[in-house]
């Protein structure tokens, strides 16, 4: 996640004086549609595809393993806060040894029933 969020401000530092440069040189109405279009088209739309492909990827991890009911393990990095390393499928940071049992996990899956 911090790699989309690092290409998304390395891209925002490049369009904004880029559209700078462009206001002195484009009719003003003009400029208000390249700016909102070059927004949407260099740096909105780019993170929500990664985004996407984020989840898509790490989808089996977050709903499928033991990592995910544990407490110690972030959703959105898909990262064991612990041992400060990512699962994978095949394999957990810790083996299981360490893990603890999220206590709003428990509750997510009785409200559900």
């Amino acid at each position: 996640m911090g790699r989309i969020i690092y290409w998304t401000l390395v891209r925002t530092a490049i369009v904004i004086p880029a559209l700078l440069f462009l206001f002195e040189s484009i009719d003003y109405k003009f400029w208000w549609i390249i700016a909102i279009m070059a927004v949407y088209g260099v740096i909105i739309h780019p993170a929500v595809i990664q985004y996407k492909l984020f989840m898509e990827t790490n989808k089996e991890i977050i709903n499928n393993t033991l990592c995910s009911s544990c407490k110690h393990f972030d959703k959105s990095a898909v990262l064991c806060m612990k041992h400060d390393k990512h699962p994978t499928v095949d394999s957990l940071p810790c083996e299981g040894m360490h893990w603890e049992l999220k206590e709003s996990y428990y509750e997510e899956e009785n409200h559900s029933r």
